[in-house]
């Protein structure tokens, strides 16, 4: 009797593109995969050490730093005030930190075209504290990347127990110094230091807000970690639009390495004679990838260009006798056609705009005030008439001092020349980078009044220095 072979099943054929239709952060199930990275080390770590703790330690002395009293750095939004490098701004000031933020722009834009993700895997504090801090403590408590798999999976034992403590309560007390630093810089030290020094009910606005700041990075530095950079930050998103050939990136230089084997096959082929490329398919670049993805695959978007990889690949092929450079910076024109990095037309086009935002800043930032005077007519105020028959106006005066000096101020009326200005009570005092506010009268003789609007100019004086002038309108009689 003949027997009937059952068909074979076909196997799926091979999918390059797989990899785009998942992230290493999620299973098929939609959960949670945690990423325990391979420790790194080599050259660009050790820079990336460097650099680092010069940036954290330039990050924890700013609240400190002092110039003429004041705060170098202070981004108090509540109160609206902000002093970078010494120079005080407010809401007034408010279309230069516009200004200032669409040059930032572009020239994250310029350096992103140029340089890729540098920024992220070198300078942005995500990341510095993540695989600097946070991490480098976690290699410490629990091991290595595959010692904390294990623990994972260990049932909750005393040694289970015992690390995770130690680890959480290390992360609290460092997510309560930078919740406490994010407060530095929006309302100073001196005011922090009463939060510190006093007990919490008699700061309890600003307390709530240091214990708020301190759960935030508690729970991104301890749970969300990678997933900050893969599904919440905007940057990652713009690479697909601001990247490309050109880009200098974390790259695979898949001519080199292509066709992937194991050593043994890669020894028999090149021993046979067949084609074969340098990649033995180790998955080093894997196994310390921060965010789990193949850097052979090509640019993702989950990629911030830490160089783990780079120092990883390198390790390996010194260990096998091949030139180093297998992972590295260069962009996809560098490696597929050997081309060296050129300023394109479309890096020229940033580097123009930007040039003339980084132009009209700086006439903006020289041509500001170091006082700026607003003055009003007193809202639903009608003119009066005086026993003498001048036409009078109550104004409201608000004064910015933005600078550490502090003086008393004089107000003058200079147009119309017939006119007089009247202070209520005292000159104004106006402290060091503080508002003052006050009113005065203005009255003109109504043969000098042209209708119901007209402009008057005053002056405001401290001694014989002119700080300001200010045109505003004045209320008279119809004619």
């Amino acid at each position: 009797m003949a027997t009937t072979s059952k068909p074979k099943i076909p196997e799926p054929a091979f999918d390059p593109d797989a990899f785009r239709d998942f992230i290493a952060t999620v299973d098929e199930n939609g959960k949670r995969n945690w990423i325990h990275p391979k420790k790194p080390s080599g050259r660009f770590y050790r820079w990336r050490t460097i650099v680092s703790v010069v940036l954290l330690a330039l990050l924890f002395i700013g609240p400190f730093l002092r110039y003429k009293g004041e705060p170098f750095l202070l981004f108090n939004i509540l109160e609206r005030k902000f002093i970078v490098f010494g120079i005080t701004f407010w809401p007034q000031d408010f279309h230069l930190f516009v200004l200032a933020m669409i040059t930032f722009f572009v020239f994250i834009v310029l350096f992103t075209v140029i340089f890729g993700r540098v920024w992220c895997g070198w300078a942005c504090p995500q990341t510095i504290f993540m695989e600097m801090v946070f991490r480098k403590i976690e290699y410490w408590i629990e091991g290595d990347g595959n010692q904390q798999r294990k623990l994972d999976l260990a049932p909750w034992n005393g040694d289970k127990i015992l690390k995770r403590g130690a680890k959480w309560l290390i992360f609290a007390a460092i997510a309560f110094l930078i919740g406490n630093l994010v407060m530095a810089y929006m309302i100073g030290t001196d005011e922090l230091s009463k939060i510190v020094t006093e007990s919490p009910g008699a700061n309890w606005g600003k307390f709530t807000f240091v214990m708020i700041f301190s759960g935030i990075f508690f729970f991104v530095f301890t749970y969300f970690r990678e997933q900050a950079c893969i599904a919440v930050c905007p940057y990652g998103r713009l690479q697909g639009v601001l990247l490309g050939k050109d880009s200098i990136v974390v790259a695979y230089d898949w001519l080199r390495g292509e066709p992937r084997g194991k050593l043994k096959k890669q020894k028999a082929a090149e021993a046979a004679g067949e084609p074969h490329g340098d990649c033995i398919d180790c998955k080093m670049c894997v196994a310390v990838c921060p965010t789990g993805i193949d850097i052979r695959n090509g640019t993702q978007l989950e990629c911030v260009n830490c160089t783990a990889c780079i120092d990883a690949c390198d390790s390996v092929m010194d260990k096998i006798g091949k030139p180093r450079g297998l992972v590295r910076y260069d962009s996809y024109n560098g490696i597929e056609n050997k081309t060296p990095f050129r300023f394109t037309t479309r890096i020229i086009a940033y580097m123009v705009v930007l040039a003339a935002l980084l132009g009209v800043l700086g006439f903006s930032l020289g041509g500001r005030t170091d006082v700026e005077t607003t003055i009003l007519r007193t809202p639903g105020m009608l003119y009066q008439t005086t026993d003498e028959g001048y036409i009078s106006n109550l104004y409201n005066v608000q004064v910015i001092n933005k600078t550490t000096e502090e003086f008393t101020v004089t107000l003058k009326l200079v147009e119309p020349a017939s006119g007089r200005l009247k202070e209520v009570g005292q000159d104004l005092f106006v402290p060091s980078r503080e508002i003052a506010k006050g009113a005065f009268f203005v009255e003109i003789p109504p043969d000098d009044l042209n209708g119901n609007k007209n402009k008057i100019t005053v002056q405001v004086w401290s001694g014989d220095k002119l700080l300001d002038e200010v045109r505003t309108n004045f209320l008279g009689p119809i004619k």
